[in-house]
């Protein structure tokens, strides 16, 4: 999935993910960043995993203090920086969640539509992202919800249409995977999923759904875990 994201969904590509014209997608998308907006301040330094073409980091970027997004495509961090060349407070960097090492700890950290799922992280990389969230900060994940499932597929046959996924293999594609012809698939993380990590992390958390379409695990990062 990593290597997917990497060579063949980047840049331009994914800009075109996003340009849905279906309207339940758009409302899921925007649902995820005003869920998330709500919990900055103009003085916090915030991380986003799996940024694209920095399509969320220029969302938030007025509503921060600062606003670094990653991600593992070299092509879309190339186009992130033109497309946030008016915000002087974003910025993109080219990295592999899997290999993260960052000099410095951050106060909000987002991983959101899926990110984790997308990036295949596991229980390393999920630990490696909470030592970079500054001690008192906050770390957001989120999945889609099973309510989503019929509009999910909806937005994957958009883009198995425009040429950017390729064929759905309906004969595989259930349960909240869904699974194209050449080999791409993609999964969620369900409540339970985010609960088993929300307990392994040893600090406090939450798992709330958001619009139906999406499942949140929140982590806070208290000085001393529970």
């Amino acid at each position: 999935m990593n290597n997917y994201y990497g060579e063949k969904l980047n840049s331009q590509k994914l800009f075109q993910v996003y340009e849905t014209q279906i309207p339940r997608v758009k409302q899921y998308l925007q649902a995820e960043i005003d869920f998330v907006k709500k919990s900055l301040s103009k003085t916090q330094s915030v991380l986003e995993l799996g940024a694209g073409y920095g399509r969320i980091v220029r969302e938030l970027a007025p509503h921060c203090g600062s606003i670094v997004g990653i991600d593992i495509s070299e092509e879309s961090v190339e186009l992130g920086r033109e497309y946030l060349k008016d915000y002087p407070n974003a910025s993109m960097v080219a990295l592999d969640v899997h290999k993260m090492e960052l000099t410095k700890p951050f106060d909000i950290i987002f991983c959101l539509q899926n990110g984790l799922s997308a990036m295949g992280a596991d229980s390393t990389v999920i630990h490696k992202i909470l030592e970079t969230l500054a001690p008192g900060g906050t770390a957001y994940f989120s999945s889609y919800s099973t309510k989503f499932w019929d509009f999910r597929l909806k937005w994957f046959e958009e883009q198995a249409a425009k040429g950017l996924l390729g064929e759905i293999d309906y004969a595989q594609t259930q349960n909240g995977v869904i699974i194209c012809k050449e080999g791409f698939r993609a999964t969620i993380h369900l409540p339970e999923d985010f609960q088993k990590i929300g307990e392994e992390s040893g600090y406090p958390y939450q798992v709330q759904e958001v619009d139906e379409s999406s499942v949140f695990l929140i982590i806070h990062k208290t000085n001393r875990a529970k």
